[in-house]
This record gives C-alpha cells, sequence and structure tokens, in this order.
C-alpha cells in the first residue's frame, strides 16, 4: 500500500467550464482506504459524454448551475476528479474486507449504492459525487469493485463499464427479448455501439439510426438494418413499426421515435446529445399503451450480467483511440467530433 505522505498524478476539474477548468497535477494525495472501501491502483478509464456535461453543467436544470449540477442534482464538490469508466489493481482494503481482494484486476460499477462504509440514501456516481478514475489511484467501495477475469488488456476492459452498463441497464429495463426489434438512436457511439451487442446477444433484430459513413461499420457490428439519421424514420420504417426504442438522441425529431413504435412499446432513453426538450403528443403515449423509462441508476445484476459477458467473449471492445491522461483536452476534442465508433480511453499507468 502507498504511503499516504505519497503523492499521485491525476486531472482535478477546479470549476464549471471550458477545458481550461481541466489542470493535470502530480502532487495529488493518494486516497486511503476506509471502512469497506478498496484502493485501486488505475490502469485506464474512459471518455464519456457524462466528463464534458459535467464539466458544462449540463445537467443543471436552473439558473445557478453549482446548486444541481452533478447527476444525483446536488452541487459538486470542487476540486474534483472526475472519470466513471475504471480498470485496474486492487492495492489495499480498508476495514472489513477482505485481503484476499488484493491483487484482483477489477472493473468499477459506475452507479454507487455505498460509500463511506454506509449505504447511500440515493445512489452516487462515479467521479461525480465522488472522485473517479482521472489519477494514479482511487478508492470505492468493494461491492462496486468487480473482479473482471479477461484476456482483454486494461485499455480495452475501460471501454466497457459506462456505456455497456448504460447499456444493457436500458434493455433490461425495456425487457428486450428474443425477436423484438430494436431501435437504437446514436448508434455509433459507445452507449449505442455496445447496445446493438447487447441486443444481438439477447437475439433482437436491431436498427440502427448514424450517419451514412458510419453504416458499413454497424453493419459489421451485427446491426440487421442502418438507417440514416437525417431521414424521416416513418418514412423509411413506418408508422407502428418497432418493439422498442433505445434514445441516446431526443432532440427535434424526437416525434417520430413513439410514432415507430407498435402497441405496447417500450421507450428507453438515457441521452440527450441533439436536445433535451421534446414534444410529447400525451395520446400518443396512452392511446398505444407506451411504456417509458428512464435510465440512470443501475438496476441490481446488471453490472454482474455485464462483467460475466465480458469474460465470457459475448460482446466485445471498441477502443477509436488511446490517449495519455496528461492529455485528456485532445482526449475530450476527439470525442466531442465524433469521428470515430466506440470509445475512447485514456491510459493512466503502463500494464
Amino acid at each position: 500500500m502507498p504511503d499516504s505522505s505519497d503523492m499521485m498524478h491525476g486531472v482535478v476539474l477546479l470549476g464549471h467550464g471550458g477545458p481550461d477548468m481541466l489542470e493535470y497535477r502530480d502532487d495529488l494525495p493518494i486516497p486511503q482506504p476506509q471502512t469497506g472501501d478498496v484502493l485501486i491502483k488505475m490502469h485506464a478509464a474512459g471518455v464519456n459524454n457524462t466528463d464534458i456535461n459535467t464539466r458544462l453543467a449540463w445537467y443543471s436544470k436552473s439558473d445557478a448551475a453549482n446548486q444541481d449540477a452533478s447527476w444525483a442534482g446536488a452541487p459538486l464538490n470542487f476540486p474534483l476528479i472526475q472519470g466513471i469508466d475504471a480498470c485496474g489493481d486492487i492495492m489495499a482494503v480498508g476495514k472489513g474486507v477482505s485481503h484476499d481482494r488484493i491483487g484482483e484486476r477489477v472493473l468499477v460499477e459506475p452507479c454507487l449504492y455505498e460509500a463511506h462504509g454506509k449505504r447511500l440514501d440515493q445512489p452516487w456516481f462515479f467521479g461525480s459525487e465522488c472522485n473517479g478514475a482521472f489519477a494514479e489511484y482511487t478508492v470505492v467501495a468493494s461491492r462496486h469493485a468487480h473482479r473482471i477475469t479477461s484476456a482483454l488488456s486494461s485499455v480495452a476492459l475501460a471501454s466497457f463499464p459506462c456505456s455497456y452498463s448504460t447499456a444493457e441497464n436500458m434493455l433490461t429495463r425495456a425487457h428486450v427479448k428474443a425477436g423484438d426489434i430494436v431501435l437504437v438512436t446514436g448508434a455509433s457511439g459507445g452507449v449505442g455501439s455496445a447496445a446493438i451487442q447487447l441486443a444481438k446477444a439477447r437475439g433482437a433484430v436491431v436498427y440502427a439510426v448514424t450517419s451514412p459513413e458510419k453504416q458499413t461499420a454497424l453493419k459489421a457490428l451485427g446491426a440487421d438494418r442502418v438507417l440514416d439519421r437525417g431521414a424521416s424514420l416513418i418514412e423509411t420504417l413506418g408508422a407502428n413499426s418497432v418493439d422498442v426504442v433505445i434514445d441516446l438522441v431526443a432532440g427535434a425529431s424526437w416525434p417520430d421515435l413513439l410514432d415507430s413504435l407498435r402497441r405496447h412499446g417500450r421507450y428507453a432513453v438515457a441521452g440527450a446529445v441533439a436536445g433535451p426538450l421534446v414534444t410529447l403528443d400525451v395520446r400518443t403515449l396512452y392511446l398505444k399503451d407506451i411504456s417509458f423509462f428512464g435510465c440512470t441508476a443501475l438496476d441490481a445484476g446488471v453490472f454482474a450480467n455485464l462483467v460475466t459477458l465480458i469474460e465470457t467473449d459475448a460482446i466485445k471492445p471498441l477502443v477509436a483511440d488511446i490517449f495519455p491522461l496528461k492529455h485528456i483536452n485532445k482526449a475530450q476534442q476527439a470525442f466531442t467530433e465524433k469521428n470515430y465508433i466506440g470509445k475512447i480511453v485514456l491510459e493512466i499507468a503502463s500494464q
């Protein structure tokens, strides 16, 4: 276990704003595991929308962003070490945790129900309500550090936690089963590309909405049909043509998503990259008996199931690019340009 006087390198978020609010430092104190915790030496961390959204206070719905800018709708505590995707090795354990865990390679469950040895009244999210993965070391409750046995590199494994667990949670909430026709918006991004693989693993038929230049790659990933995101869904598919919508986009064309659903269709949402405000004709909702599922906090068992899918090679990582942690601004710029499929990963320590 590192001495408490040792320092680590990492990136801290100083406040809400642009990339200049991210500061790379090599004088950060190494966190110490408390009751129920494990200390993890980080190998790699994925880049996600949530990192940028949190920095920009995008989650805030008030005029005072400092009042509700976290995932949980509460103020953030600065300086903050962000990073919701984490892969690394357990180096030390706190009171009440078996020393047998030391040396395990783990993935951190992004949605936390325990911290500081206590059950949380409301879930936290790693790198939002507490320090996360963008540093040499991190701590988390032992129950949220899942052992992973895989031949994949830690960089590859770091592409899974947030995006794939979000996608798996959406499919779980929407009760996706074999034979369902599932429409995935934003299908080339981290969550969208994960949803394609995970829905296919369930035996579903997948329609993927993406830009023309990415359609061939998504077909190779498993999409049964790809749709141009600039085209009208109703003109292309027809009304009442899909069983489930997995939506990460929202925006102006949102009413078409509900029109595309069959009677008793299920709509699950975990993002709004095209805009969070939409127009709902309530008659469509109730006359078609549509079920809505907002998907943020993970249901019990979702992350453990994801780990099993990784270990059995039922899904594969999609790492588009790798950056060293100190180049986080370049990584986030590449992320926002969206000229890739899958995930961008930050390498924190060599393995």
